[in-house]
């Protein structure tokens, strides 16, 4: 591991009134370890964890539109609204690494081709890809060890089974404790890798869970040992 501890620094904060501090488990972070190299955060829409997992980004001196150090594209509205109130603490400190945005993926591949560097990527266009081959083009490719990755919902062009193949990558990587992954995701499927931290922003603050605790499991399994009656109270108001 690399990045040990997030820590908020509430005393260059002017007014808990304005974004991202109107988000409870913003507001109410004082200082969070990171104990794993595979941790998750998790949570609703809106929550913060994607908020938070920018402001780590751009500290880390990745490009908050999407890639690493010396991706120099923009993104109109990719910038941190967090990062000037956030320390982090590293041992060692690495430079290496990969932030992963899933809204800002198609302007990253363009970005790629303009600078003619989809050799580092396997060789062929991500915009010749599929999306789920372009995600898993960049992480089979892209992501070697000593290094630490920030992924925002990659599970966005991933099918099952290649969340599946995903997690595989994820083991291969971290296993020699030599890369760090940080990622903010709903899949019950990757919450679901062995060995991991999953912090839920929910409920207006920032805590570890156990993996059957999370929203994204109990729901989803709710829904598959329960699919008629939850079908029945959704539509019940047509019949």
């Amino acid at each position: 591991m690399f990045l040990k501890r997030i820590t908020l620094q509430q005393e260059t904060i002017s007014s808990c009134q304005k974004y991202p501090f109107t988000i409870p488990a913003i507001k109410n972070l004082r200082e969070l370890n990171i104990t794993s190299n595979i941790t998750f955060f998790a949570g609703e829409n809106g929550s913060g964890k994607s908020t938070l997992l920018e402001a780590i980004a751009e500290k880390a001196g990745f490009n908050t539109a999407g890639g690493g150090r010396n991706n120099v594209y923009h993104v109109e509205a990719a910038e941190s609204a967090l990062a000037d109130y956030i320390r982090l603490s590293w041992l060692p400190k690495v430079t290496n690494g990969f932030f992963l945005r899933a809204e800002t993926f198609y302007q990253f591949a363009s970005h790629i081709d303009e600078v003619e560097a989809t050799h580092a990527y396997g060789g062929r266009s991500l915009h010749q890809q599929s999306h789920g081959e372009s995600f898993l083009s960049l992480f089979q490719h892209r992501f070697h060890q000593k290094a630490i990755y920030l992924l925002d919902e990659p599970e966005a062009a991933l099918s099952p089974q290649r969340q599946l193949a995903f997690m595989r990558v994820l083991h291969d990587l971290s296993t020699d404790g030599n890369s760090q992954f940080i990622i903010a995701t709903h899949s019950p499927i990757l919450l679901g890798y062995p060995d991991s931290d999953i912090f839920s922003f929910d409920n207006g603050e920032i805590s570890k869970v156990n993996y059957e605790e999370t929203d994204h499991y109990q729901i989803t399994k709710s829904f598959l040992d329960n699919r008629e009656r939850y079908l029945h109270e959704l539509f019940k108001n047509e019949e």
